[in-house]
């Protein structure tokens, strides 16, 4: 079949269009014949939105009518050679139509239990976050984990796998293949092989700060980075890696090219434990996509691009959270060099034992009047866009923190002789802190509060808790709506507390301010995107960044791209496509082209 086009669906008659997007989605005509209400179709990815939104729209009959159309996987269809020709090539690519005898009945089973409990099929993309099939243990792995689903949310995890299917076939149909956004995972599954033992012996990932996964990480990041072609690459004092694009006028060999400036981007390669590989590690990946591209054209930029890969933001092993982005402003604190991790190693130890020397970490300070500002893409971390169907999403403001770690004083006692009305209950103080806190941050738009460690100190089955200790953090994208939502908190911990008779102590432990992003970036990635044909969504972001410690020197802004499995982060589900990647690089390239642009006299 000859490959389908922008021109020649926009120019169709109505019949002709929706004959065009036959088999998009499975048997149901009527999401195309709403979509090409939308023409002209600016991009295929405007396409895939508006069907996407068809969809939405829809009423519930109609959306449920659209999964009860597609086949269970491995099913009777497949047994009977009943398949579509779409269903039969992707069930085929994931090894569905291969299976042995034990895996088809665990399947068979699996789908008969799921259907008595949704009364719908199991939907899954089978050809997965790359478009080339997913591993039959990765399939029964899934199917497993969401049969555990509510019923409300499993039915919207349905239709956004229907979504996939339809972009995969659309791509197939326009003979369309996402080679950047492959790329770039294919970058990502390259440095998940390094992790900290007793992790990797489990399948996990989890790269602490100069562990010896950290360094291979760091070493392999530079060697992509000069395959990728830039001027220079290097490991600095505090073990970010550096990767710097020169720009237009530049000579191999004499340094940075004269008065040009420079624009800064990147995140980290550190993880939690038992993290994702995408969070940080996208934004160093995808602007290395761009230098790659412009090497390949032989073509410089009006202003130097630098990437860096930051070695640590999380805080794992060493209390020095933000420590690869902090050093470039000058914010490393020497007592960090002291601290001991688990097994009693210094940081200066571990730096040491890295080749890294400390006395050259106030070097490599940045001078913000040389750089245009910060931009980093990052991994959303959270379920909106995927909710949305958006594949991206516009960061309006990192959100400022307050963190505090307390504990309530009450009387233990015995738990069948005190009566309900006499006693001084820790626990119960700190549980209606809880409610208030969760009703309180609730009121505002885009305000949290979060209670999430809560601890019963040698508590016993039989015994009215006389302590309870509890964490708090609550975050809003404005200081001033943070510190309302702090002051009711607080407020009320000292009302419960007075109202029942215990008393209570509370830590301030940390507090970072709001860092919203700078207007004219922000423009610049709003015109990158909507060049794309997405449509523009803008969002906070409740998740602290590096570009929370750049902010503090120069101008900054943030493009989130969709997360898949409902956006869930520091977790091995953590993922996103080859498409949603695809598009976050394209946003960058053209965020360079607009700025080059600008910057050309």
């Amino acid at each position: 079949m000859p490959t389908l086009t922008l021109d020649a669906l926009n120019g169709a008659s109505a019949t002709d269009a929706v004959a065009l997007l036959d088999g998009i989605y499975e048997h149901s005509p009527w999401v195309a014949e709403k979509a090409i209400a939308a023409r002209p179709f600016r991009s295929l990815q405007h396409l895939k939105h508006a069907m996407a939104q068809a969809v939405a729209t829809a009423s519930a009959e109609q959306q449920l009518s659209l999964i009860r159309m597609h086949p269970e996987l491995a099913g009777k269809q497949m047994e009977t050679n009943t398949l579509t020709a779409e269903s039969t090539n992707e069930q085929g690519k994931a090894g569905l139509t291969n299976c042995t005898p034990e895996e088809l009945a665990h399947i068979r089973a699996l789908n008969q239990a799921y259907g008595e409990k949704f009364g719908f099929p199991f939907i899954l993309a089978v050809r997965g976050p790359r478009g080339t099939g997913l591993m039959k243990k990765e399939i029964i792995a899934t199917f497993e984990r969401r049969l555990h689903h509510h019923p409300d949310f499993e039915r919207a995890e349905s239709l956004r796998n229907i979504h996939r299917i339809a972009e995969i076939r659309l791509n197939d149909k326009f003979g369309v293949s996402p080679e950047l956004g492959n790329g770039v995972w294919d970058w990502h599954e390259a440095l998940a092989a390094h992790t900290d033992p007793g992790y990797a012996e489990l399948g996990q990932l989890t790269v602490t700060y100069l562990t010896d996964a950290h360094r291979a990480a760091a070493a392999q990041i530079a060697a992509d980075m000069r395959a990728c072609g830039f001027d220079s690459v290097e490991i600095d004092a505090v073990g970010n890696v550096v990767g710097r694009y020169e720009a237009e006028g530049f000579i191999p060999g004499s340094g940075a090219t004269p008065g040009a400036k420079t624009l800064l981007t990147g995140s980290h390669y550190d993880t939690v434990r038992n993290g994702g590989k995408y969070d940080g590690r996208l934004g160093i990946f995808v602007p290395m996509a761009c230098v790659r591209e412009l090497r390949k054209q032989g073509r410089r930029l009006p202003f130097a691009f630098e990437v860096v890969g930051f070695a640590e933001e999380e805080g794992q092993r060493y209390k020095a959270t933000f420590l690869g982005s902090g050093a470039l402003i000058g914010h490393f604190n020497p007592a960090w060099l002291d601290q001991q991790d688990a097994d009693g190693v210094t940081m200066r130890e571990a730096m040491a034992h890295a080749g890294l020397k400390v006395d050259e970490i106030a070097k490599i300070q940045r001078d913000p009047s040389k750089y245009l500002g910060f931009v980093e893409v990052h991994i959303e971390q959270g379920p909106v866009l995927n909710e949305l169907d958006l594949p991206l999403g516009i960061v309006t403001s990192i959100n400022g923190g307050v963190r505090f770690v307390g504990e309530v004083i009450g009387m233990a006692s015995h738990a069948g002789t005190t009566p309900m009305d006499r006693r001084r209950d820790a626990a119960c103080a700190v549980a209606e802190l809880i409610l208030f806190a969760e009703q309180r941050a609730g009121r505002d738009k885009d305000s949290v509060a979060t209670v999430g460690m809560l601890q019963v100190p040698n508590g016993s089955i039989n015994v009215v808790p006389g302590n309870c200790k509890f964490s708090l953090d609550i975050r809003a994208p404005i200081d001033a709506q943070r510190d309302a939502v702090v002051a009711d908190v607080l407020a009320a911990l000292k009302d419960i507390c007075a109202r029942r008779g215990v008393r209570y102590t509370l830590e301030e432990t940390m507090r970072a301010s709001a860092a919203p992003s700078d207007p004219a970036l922000q423009r610049r990635w709003e015109q990158a995107v909507d060049a794309l044909g997405v449509p523009l969504f803008r969002m906070p972001s409740g998740a602290g960044h590096d570009a929370m410690k750049l902010h503090e020197v120069m101008p900054q802004a943030m493009l989130f791209v969709r997360g898949i499995n409902s956006g869930i982060s520091h977790n091995p589900l953590e993922m996103s496509t080859n498409d949603d990647i695809q598009l976050a690089v394209e946003a960058f390239q053209r965020l360079l082209d607009n700025l080059a642009k600008e910057q050309t006299p």
